[in-house]
């Protein structure tokens, strides 16, 4: 009861548009988590092959990534909650397309733009820039990790609900078996579009603006506030370039087996919906609980620790998973490894988001989505490839080789710019 007070008075501390941002994303969450799972497998039951759903899912990839950077530069100069409302109404489209015209080309331009089948956790594809500097928007620094990992937290299990429904959705329709049972899927995110296009309307976005020097100001006022933004500037500039290399080598690795890892579950061991939409379900509901925890071991350790630490974990529980020989053994193995490296994922947005001021806070997570789209598009191609030439560990060997690589790049390279770790550096040097 306790617990149950403290989530409570944390939650209501928040500022409203912070809620309902967080909310909108946990709906968003269900409908990705039912087509993280369902849509490899109609495009299976429609006669797709591992090389054409990785390409297809690639396409996906490649737009994200051409879109966030400009959504992100975009939205801190004319406000976030246009791209919102835009992405919201194309989804709502575009789900109601498919469920009216299952044309193979209205398929494939709704699934490149809106990353169908991408598992993107509730974030709103291209526009998850713009998403998450407004979400960052009434936050302070102090509590960033904690509310962005309990926002992870709720996506995770909007994620597991979706999972679990994606065992259902397809046998909803009596008699009706093939492509055609999977139709439940894309009311189910039609729904979900709507009812959050309805909540954004409603939420106030208050536009950043960058800071401006009064014009009363002298001459050498204003020389040394341009000189003091061009080093901080230049200073965060030099942060996000180092974080988006970093990531370039995780998110190629996450992309060679995550979004096929349905497809893998069913050809190595002959498993459907059901049991797949099951694992991925207690997966996300732990996954939840662990992004809370990881939330709280960033305070004691560091934001850099918190995320690198348990994916060394994570690369054991991968790179073992092609060789066990029951589908119980490998969704454990998969199971474990989400929980330790998905568990990071509002630690590693509070870490970005926390580079730079707010006014670049939309450029700043353009460039964190761009890195991690444009590597990981290209890993469901090589995945799907190696797959359709019969190598079934091959993509898990080479991803545990990257995360592993990640892992050590990241606490290198970024680790000085672990904002715990600077104040205790501070605190230290006073000493």
């Amino acid at each position: 009861m306790n617990w149950l007070s403290q989530r409570l008075e944390f939650w209501t501390s928040l500022h409203p548009s912070t809620r309902r941002l967080i909310e909108t994303r946990f709906l968003r969450s269900i409908g990705q988590g039912a087509l993280g799972v369902d849509f490899t497998l109609y495009l299976a039951a429609r006669g797709w092959d591992a090389g054409e759903i990785g390409l297809l899912l690639m396409g996906g990839g490649l737009a994200n990534a051409a879109l966030s950077l400009l959504v992100g530069v975009t939205s801190d100069r004319f406000g976030r909650k246009g791209f919102l409302l835009l992405y919201e109404l194309g989804l709502i489209l575009a789900t109601a397309a498919i469920a009216a015209f299952p044309h193979i080309w209205i398929l494939i331009l709704s699934a490149v733009l809106f990353g169908f089948g991408r598992g993107a956790n509730g974030n709103s594809g291209p526009f998850a820039p713009a998403e998450q500097a407004w979400l960052a928007q009434h936050i302070s620094g102090k509590k960033r990790g904690s509310v962005f990992s309990f926002n992870a937290a709720l996506q995770f299990w909007g994620m597991a609900i979706g999972s679990a429904l994606a065992g259902i959705l397809p046998h909803l329709l009596p008699g009706v078996v093939g492509a055609a049972a999977y139709l439940p899927l894309f009311l189910l995110n039609l729904f979900v579009a709507v009812v959050n296009f309805v909540q954004i309307v409603f939420i106030q976005d208050d536009k950043s603006v960058a800071d401006e020097t009064p014009e009363s100001a002298t001459t050498e006022e204003k020389e040394a506030v341009v000189a003091k933004e061009q080093t901080v500037r230049k200073r965060e500039n030099r942060a996000l370039l180092l974080l988006m290399l970093v990531n370039l080598v995780n998110s190629l690795g996450v992309g060679l087996v995550a979004p096929l890892l349905p497809y893998w579950f069913d050809i190595r061991f002959g498993v459907g919906p059901a049991a797949i939409g099951s694992i991925y379900a207690i997966t996300f509901i732990l996954t939840g609980i662990s992004s809370i925890g990881i939330g709280k071991l960033s305070q004691r350790v560091g934001l850099v620790n918190a995320i690198t630490l348990p994916r060394l974990l994570g690369v054991a529980m991968l790179i073992a998973m092609p060789f066990v020989p029951t589908f119980g053994i490998a969704s454990t193995l998969y199971v474990v490894r989400s929980i330790v490296n998905r568990g990071s994922m509002g630690a590693r947005q509070a870490f970005s988001v926390g580079l730079v001021r707010n006014q670049r806070r939309g450029f700043a997570s353009s460039l964190n989505n761009l890195s991690w789209s444009l590597a990981a598009s290209f890993g469901p191609a090589i995945g799907g490839w190696l797959l359709d030439m019969g190598s079934l560990f091959w993509p898990f060997v080479i991803a545990s080789a990257l995360q592993l690589a990640y892992v050590i790049l990241f606490t290198k390279v970024m680790g000085k710019y672990d904002p715990t770790s600077n104040r205790t550096a501070s605190a230290s040097s006073k000493g």
